[in-house]
């Protein structure tokens, strides 16, 4: 047989939290155990009626069955930069300053191609999302990850990059609300994030798609300088300007999307042209009715999105209330899907270890943090995506299994 030979960049892929998680639910599954997971964060509440029934209509339109390019997209890009204007007060040209995408985590993972050169530093967040370290891998960059620690409010401190890796820096990548600390970040911290990344000139990439599950309580610790009508400020705020930012959104979980794949960038119209080239060269949009859907999504009725963060804050209180029961005293976030738990002795050192024994011995599966880097060794994340009878029944099982 042809010894075949990959590339390099393919080694640091192997390695996919989900993926592993993947395999330890199937072998728990072929053992007889109920599986309770909670270990990716795929909203189970479906999308709104109005929007199935745009994408629905769409299907009877022989007009929508072909390829659609750029110019075909321009409803979509208009109702995206509106939502944008209406939700942080912020001027968007839907011509140059916004980009379709098949999911924030295409376009995160695509970027880096238009911006790094071979051995270039990408400034990422550790813990972080997977996809945001794939994306430099594949682009043949270098990571240095920011460390995330609860002392500081798991945001990085710019001020400890070392000057050399700054020097071969090209990106820095942020995303708050966080995945997966479920930390929220404040316009200040935007904004020294912006006057960082234009001293050095870096690209300051944010992935947003958290923006709507904030829980009401946060309003009172928000910036009293934000819109009203966020809880939780864009990075286009702290630089309105659009000098060194680009921002990502998807509308799978402020509008139960996941499976339709549809998210948009919105920012510097330059990174968004050398993105769009990116893409050309890879694939076309999506079916036209998908976007229809979105549009339906993000011109209609609000109330799905509100109804959505009222069920996960009610889980999040269930779950929190049910790991303090048994003795697990987790911080309640203020954001996201997600509890991020600091593990107990003897696992405080052992997350991937902890995941595994815990699928295996109960059928509770999560997500340990040493998957999403080095500096989420220690913790787990729970996905709430259950109803809370459900996930009291996941407690119940890790109390027996911690004790």
């Amino acid at each position: 047989m042809t010894n075949i030979q990959f590339a390099k960049r393919l080694q640091p892929l192997k390695s996919n939290v989900f993926a592993d998680m993947d395999r330890a639910k199937a072998v728990a599954l072929a053992a007889g155990r109920e599986v309770i997971d909670l270990s990716l964060g795929s909203s189970d509440l479906p999308a709104e009626g109005h929007v199935i029934e745009a994408i629905a209509q769409s299907l009877h339109d022989r007009s929508t069955h072909g390829y659609l390019l750029f110019n075909g997209t321009q409803g979509f890009r208009e109702a995206a930069a509106n939502w944008y204007e209406q939700k942080f007060d912020i001027k968007v040209n839907p011509q140059t300053e916004v980009l379709p995408l098949i999911g924030s985590q295409e376009g995160t993972a695509h970027l880096p191609l238009a911006i790094l050169n071979p051995g270039d530093f990408a400034l990422l967040l550790d813990p972080g999302y997977p996809s945001h370290a794939g994306g430099v891998y594949l682009a043949s960059g270098q990571i240095y990850p920011m460390p995330l620690l609860a002392e500081n409010g798991f945001l990085p401190v710019f001020a400890d990059i070392p000057a050399p890796v700054l020097a071969q820096s090209r990106m820095m990548v942020l995303s708050y609300p966080h995945n997966p600390t479920a930390a929220i970040a404040p316009l200040s911290f935007f904004q020294e994030a912006v006057a960082f990344c234009q001293q050095h000139n870096l690209v300051l990439v944010h992935d947003f798609p958290y923006v709507d599950l904030v829980f009401g309580e946060s309003r009172e610790s928000a910036d009293s300088s934000l819109n009203s009508k966020s809880l939780v400020p864009s990075i286009l705020q702290a630089d309105p300007e659009k000098s060194v930012s680009i921002e990502f959104f998807t509308l799978s979980k402020s509008y139960n999307m996941g499976g339709f794949r549809i998210g948009y960038a919105i920012g510097n119209a330059q990174l968004i042209n050398a993105l769009r080239q990116v893409k050309a060269a890879v694939d076309f949009n999506q079916y036209r009715g998908i976007l229809n859907g979105a549009i339906a999504a993000l011109t209609g009725p609000q109330s799905g999105v509100k109804s959505a963060v009222t069920t996960f804050q009610g889980r999040r209180d269930a779950f929190i209330s049910a790991l303090h029961r048994i003795g697990w005293n987790v911080p309640t976030p203020q954001a996201t899907m997600y509890i991020w738990a600091k593990l107990p002795s003897p696992w405080s050192e052992n997350s991937v270890e902890f995941c595994t024994q815990l699928v295996k011995q109960t059928g509770v599966a999560a997500s340990p943090g040493a998957g999403f880097g080095k500096s989420g060794e220690g913790y787990v994340r729970f996905a709430l995506v259950h109803e809370p009878p459900l996930l009291e029944i996941a407690v119940e099982r890790m109390a027996e299994f911690l004790h």
